[in-house]
């Protein structure tokens, strides 16, 4: 049980560092709102460590980024960005995990849902900063403009979960 958990912990951490560095990087190359190279880690996060640890990753690094960083800014868009990720970091945990699905239907179907909380949310919070966002915005921001980032998604993080479960690094149990 304490190994369990000093590992959960560590590799959350771990998640959590790569969910501040990576859209600092990418950002450096005007990127980052494209390639959504913060949902990459708690995705991971999620899959690896299971849907508490993914919850807390996602609610965590948007929040630490747009305090330590400006990106993305503290309103509207980070308290989307921590719902829409922590429902990531769920999502991702409890359908590979708990349920035990696939990983492509798993991370899919967490993608989707991510996208929904993320649309309630924006509409939620951008109407409370009294600024427009409707559904085309909706469709824009969470599936066109988000092309890339949606396709390194569903051909990286599967990629690195089956070759860390392969040579036993990690293991699938239940959580």
């Amino acid at each position: 049980m304490k190994k369990t958990m000093t590992v959960n912990l560590t590799g959350t951490a771990l998640c959590m560092a790569l969910g501040l560095v990576l859209p600092v990087l990418f950002h450096l190359f005007g990127a980052g709102s494209v390639f959504l190279p913060m949902h990459i880690p708690v995705l991971l996060c999620g899959l690896l460590f299971g849907w508490q640890w993914g919850a807390v990753c996602g609610l965590f690094v948007p929040l630490i980024s747009s305090l330590l960083t400006g990106m993305p800014p503290i309103f509207p868009t980070a308290p989307a960005m921590m719902l829409e990720l922590c429902a990531y970091g769920i999502l991702t945990g409890v359908f590979y995990r708990k349920l035990r699905w696939n990983i492509y239907p798993a991370l899919i179907c967490s993608m989707l849902g991510g996208r929904v909380v993320s649309g309630i949310a924006n509409a939620i919070f951008y109407g409370m900063a009294d600024k427009s966002y409707g559904f085309a915005a909706f469709l824009s921001g969470a599936f066109v403009q988000a092309v890339p980032g949606i396709l390194i998604q569903i051909i990286v993080i599967p990629i690195l979960i089956l070759a860390l479960e392969r040579a036993r690094i990690i293991s699938r149990e239940r959580t």
